[in-house]
């Protein structure tokens, strides 16, 4: 009796039918700007998110793609995960080490050498130009420029190197600015960019090899095939002149440079005997007379031989600039030499027979 009257109660309620209320029954409007707003912070959370899990994790983690939300699988490609791989490790040692700065870099002396101006010192101490030989090897001669005895090798003082040095950078530009050739000779191992650069910006020659013994006591069989030429005062060559120039002697060098006069005292005994003057780096087991204006260094370091050859070489270069503004105003700073030019054909010669020409140089 209970369970019927308790069937017909509750059977009445679920028979009725539910009224729902009428704010329900109508459909409210959905917040576009709020759901995309909401999708990009959670996707700037990931992103920050993956970038800690790149630097804190052992092993890189696929990035999320923006578009589609899933994890991009760059596996696949090696390309890729070497590339992120790569870009973890910088970010990882990017705060390590440290910057040295100044440093010392080889080719900046090749390239750009000090100016005769700029000689102090301390550049020449950071070139290792006092460093000598030992006591048991030096020249008497060399007492002068000897500071000192150091662990048995002798310091050579740096104020008479400076002082020395700036001495033939005044004679190497008085020689290009009267229109002298000037000879840089560097036979050593090493030796040969700093000559030719020496030489290119001194408008002059250049030897990195073995010297010919006899080229200039005997130059008219040793290098009377080698071509010469004439130039004005501008370093122009003039065409037309070369049969004058075969009966003419052998070209000599108005100055040689010499980098490494222990192995060649043959050269410096020729010029000494045809009254060519030399200037030459001069250590303390070498002889200071066999050059004319030497230069007490060590030419042992390859830095001070680079310091020394390129500082004479951007001397010369400040007297050609002197010698061809002078040049470019109507003044000749040497005596120009004559020589006898041949009409072309076609043309009346009106003229007399000989023509100054300005003979600055030949090569060979």
């Amino acid at each position: 009796m209970i369970i019927r009257q308790t069937i017909i109660r509750h059977g009445r309620r679920i028979a009725t039918p539910r009224r729902l209320p009428c704010i329900r029954s109508f459909a409210s409007e959905v917040d576009i700007e709020a759901i995309e707003a909401s999708l990009d912070r959670s996707l700037k959370e990931t992103h920050s998110i993956e970038s800690l899990l790149q630097n804190e994790s052992s092993e890189p983690v696929p990035p999320i793609e923006d578009t589609t939300h899933t994890t991009l699988d760059y596996r696949k490609d090696q390309v890729a995960e070497d590339f992120h791989s790569i870009r973890r490790q910088r970010t990882l040692t990017s705060r390590l080490g440290t910057s040295i700065t100044p440093h010392y870099t080889p080719q900046a002396l090749l390239a750009a050498p000090p100016a005769p101006s700029e000689i102090s010192l301390p550049l020449l101490l950071a070139s290792q130009s006092h460093l000598g030989h030992s006591t048991s090897l030096w020249n008497p001669l060399n007492s002068r420029y000897i500071f000192g005895i150091r662990s048995g090798i002798h310091i050579i003082s740096l104020d008479i190197t400076a002082a020395h040095l700036r001495r033939a950078c005044r004679v190497v530009s008085g020689v290009t600015e009267r229109g002298g050739l000037v000879l840089f000779v560097g036979t050593r191992k090493g030796q040969d960019r700093c000559v030719v650069n020496a030489a290119k910006w001194a408008g002059g020659c250049h030897l990195f090899e073995r010297w010919t013994p006899g080229s200039i006591t005997n130059g008219h069989q040793i290098l009377g095939r080698c071509r010469m030429q004439v130039v004005d005062e501008f370093d122009r060559p003039i065409p037309g002149l070369e049969n004058q120039l075969r009966e003419r002697p052998v070209l000599k060098p108005d100055l040689v440079v010499c980098l490494n006069p222990l192995e060649n005292w043959v050269m410096l005994h020729e010029c000494g005997l045809h009254g060519i003057p030399t200037v030459g780096i001069i250590d303390t087991d070498a002889n200071p007379t066999w050059v004319t204006y030497p230069i007490p260094a060590n030419d042992d370091s390859l830095r001070c031989v680079q310091l020394v050859a390129g500082v004479l070489g951007k001397a010369g270069e400040e007297g050609l600039r002197r010698r061809r503004e002078k040049a470019k105003r109507g003044e000749v700073t040497y005596q120009p030499e004559k020589f006898e030019l041949k009409p072309q054909e076609g043309e009346m010669k009106t003229g007399g027979d000989e023509q100054a020409i300005h003979h600055a140089g030949g090569s060979g």
